[in-house]
């Protein structure tokens, strides 16, 4: 507990530029107090007195505005950034240096039983206001921007977007989205496209053309 709570304080003086002391992390961020009480709230449940456990998972959420079940897994050097509407839930996992925005949501889709909540393996960052939902795994490195809802696994090394949330770059690279549900034949044809958009501007010429020599004639006929 105290080598988690000692890697959670050297991760806001390492990730957050405007705290400058250990002293100012300690008493000025609740992130970090939430990820204290819950390391605290976390080893009552595990010694088997859930209720208490609970308890002191609701005074944390009074204190700090983050709310994280005591069941919850969290690892070393997390840090909650500002903190304030974090929701992680009772079968989450977070693995060690993660990061985690204010109003992030770590939830559920529904009513099921068992492993029902998002695991984050280690170096992860997860945007302001994002939601990871269901029993999915997000891969090592990986970043959620803000406000993505996300529902699907996530490989390591990877930026997801959007809503519902798609990868745009994985290990660096931009990735180009597949068209959905098309068949061979319906998917786009830029060429085809732009030869179309080609025919129809001659058209449109050979039109012109032939009205101004029209005008032409007429004008040689009246002054002959």
């Amino acid at each position: 507990m105290f080598r988690g709570a000692r890697a959670d304080l050297r991760a806001v003086r390492e990730r957050d530029p405007a705290c400058r002391t250990a002293l100012e992390a300690i008493l000025c961020y609740p992130g970090f107090h939430a990820l204290l009480l819950h390391r605290v709230a976390h080893r009552v449940h595990r010694a088997g007195l859930p209720l208490l456990a609970r308890v002191l998972s609701q005074v944390a959420r009074w204190l700090t505005g983050v709310e994280i079940h005591p069941a919850a897994r969290i690892g070393d050097g997390v840090f909650i950034d500002h903190g304030m509407g974090v929701v992680i839930g009772e079968t989450a996992e977070v693995g060690d240096g993660v990061t985690l925005y204010q109003g992030v949501t770590l939830g559920g889709t529904g009513k099921e039983r068992g492993k029902r909540h998002p695991t984050l393996r280690p170096g992860v960052m997860v945007g302001v206001g994002a939601k990871v939902l269901g029993d999915i795994v997000v891969g090592e490195n990986s970043k959620i921007g803000a406000g993505a809802v996300v529902v699907d696994p996530v490989p390591p090394n990877c930026t997801v977007v959007g809503v519902p949330g798609h990868v745009v770059r994985r290990d660096g690279l931009r990735v180009v989205p597949a068209a959905r549900d098309a068949a061979h034949e319906d998917l786009p044809d830029p060429v085809a496209d732009e030869v179309q958009a080609l025919r129809r501007r001659c058209a449109a010429l050979e039109a012109r053309l032939r009205e101004i020599e029209e005008r032409l004639a007429e004008r040689a006929r009246c002054s002959i």
